[in-house]
């Protein structure tokens, strides 16, 4: 395999499409030498059959808005790859949708949701729509005329969609109301579904609850534990409200979090009612978290800046991609950071990963290390289709368990000689290898 020359013709398919092309490159990196080392592989020609998504279904949503007004948005399901189990993904809804991000985020969901052991393929979707601003009624006639088109591709045994950034449990709703009404069945095509309804117990704080199991099971690997560790998260969405509350379970004391406007520092520590303000604060003010800073005077507001030049043991980028680059990697590095866990996808960029590799900081990358939100989610399915519905304590030990799966394959995999594990090529051969013989196993067709 020769990793030049498939990107060299992937950008010639994909112009402009930069965090597609980025995902397939690292992912590519990673697994060159196990491509080599079986030729079967090379003989099917799974590399170029695993890049390309199975399809991409584009189509155009109206909807009214409250003063009568007609809107046009565009709306995507990147459907990657089905080959351990029905698509799998989530939808985002927000102005920056592109097929490029939804491209990016489909291919690192075959990996990460092979990496769950649960039979899911990988997929993702989404809308330009964006939800801030609008009514609750304008946001569920969008769900529903977004519905009248995406019900034609989605199933509890073809593609079960999920929630994302924009796409919470109201979103999810919506969706899930208007397809029943179209297709006049009641079972589990969405995940991240009210508690009353089917959900789960736990999905909105999974992602980062794993987030943080996984970064415990990194510490350990060096004698560590949370306890009594400083931790800086960026963000405050869902994410990162579960990452600072299970960091905080932990003995750990979070010391920041980010919002479009900056960062909060705290030095007293980020816990309790302080989080429920954050929520409170989430639900009302469009992500800004300055006034964060009037609520609890301790805390330090800095404008149009990101936490990495906070001093800390622990950094969890919880909020969007490439928001860490090098230089906060370099400070992270400087100031004694010792593990980076990531709770959004991809959220560091090549340069960052890179330094965080050559200093042999513990780096967990997303595709491991925040896959507790779609693991939830494929526990909702199995709930689901069992028709009953597991405790709080029996879905969180559930999660915790495949995340320890997880961070012992990503060991499997990308032990170094110098007994360094290097979680990138752990995670990317370990997720590539069950799907890689999947599709040898199912023939070409």
């Amino acid at each position: 395999m020769n990793v030049e020359k498939i990107m060299q013709k992937l950008e010639q398919k994909n112009p402009g499409e930069q965090e597609y092309l980025q995902a397939v490159r690292e992912v590519l990196e990673s697994i060159e030498d196990v491509v080599n080392e079986n030729p079967q592989f090379e003989a099917a020609n799974i590399i170029d059959r695993i890049v390309e998504p199975d399809r991409v279904i584009t189509f155009k949503v109206q909807w009214v808005d409250d003063k009568g007004n007609v809107h046009v948005n565009r709306a995507f399901r990147v459907q990657f790859n089905n080959a351990i189990g029905p698509y799998k993904g989530g939808m985002r809804f927000h102005p920056s949708v592109s097929l490029s991000s939804l491209k990016f985020l489909g291919f690192e969901q075959i990996f990460k949701n092979s990496l769950t052991t649960l039979p899911m393929g990988g997929a993702k979707g989404g809308s330009d729509f964006d939800p801030k601003g609008k009514s609750p009624n304008e946001i569920m006639r969008f769900c529903q005329a977004l519905m009248t088109e995406l019900y034609k591709y989605i199933g509890p045994d073809m593609d079960i969609p999920a929630g994302d950034i924009g796409v919470g449990g109201r979103e999810i709703g919506y969706l899930f109301g208007m397809y029943k009404k179209i297709i006049r069945e009641h079972h589990g095509v969405f995940t991240g579904k009210g508690r009353t309804w089917g959900g789960s117990l736990i999905r909105p704080e999974a992602t980062g609850f794993g987030n943080v199991y996984f970064a415990q099971e990194m510490l350990k690997t060096r004698g560590e534990s949370l306890s009594g560790k400083t931790v800086a998260i960026s963000g405050f969405g869902n994410v990162s409200w579960g990452s600072a509350i299970k960091a905080t379970q932990l003995g750990a004391k979070v010391i920041t979090i980010s919002g479009p406007d900056g960062y909060i520092y705290d030095p007293d520590g980020i816990s309790g009612e302080k989080i429920d303000y954050l929520l409170e604060l989430r639900a009302s003010n469009n992500d800004i978290v300055k006034p964060y800073s009037y609520e609890f005077p301790n805390a330090q507001f800095h404008q149009g800046k990101r936490p990495w030049e906070v001093k800390c043991d622990i950094a969890l980028p919880c909020a969007i991609q490439n928001e860490l680059n090098a230089e906060d990697a370099k400070m992270l590095v400087h100031n004694g950071c010792m593990c980076v866990s990531e709770g959004a996808n991809m959220p560091c960029t090549p340069e960052a990963v890179e330094i965080f590799l050559e200093n042999k900081i513990l780096y967990g990358p997303g595709k491991a290390a925040n896959a507790g939100g779609v693991s939830t989610s494929g526990l909702e399915q199995t709930q689901n289709a069992m028709k009953l519905n597991w405790s709080e304590e029996e879905v969180e030990e559930r999660l915790r368990q495949i995340m320890i799966n997880i961070h012992d394959a990503c060991v499997k995999y990308g032990k170094e000689e110098d007994g360094y594990v290097n979680y990138v090529n752990g995670a990317n051969i370990a997720g590539f290898m069950k799907v890689a013989q999947a599709m040898m196993d199912q023939g070409v067709f």
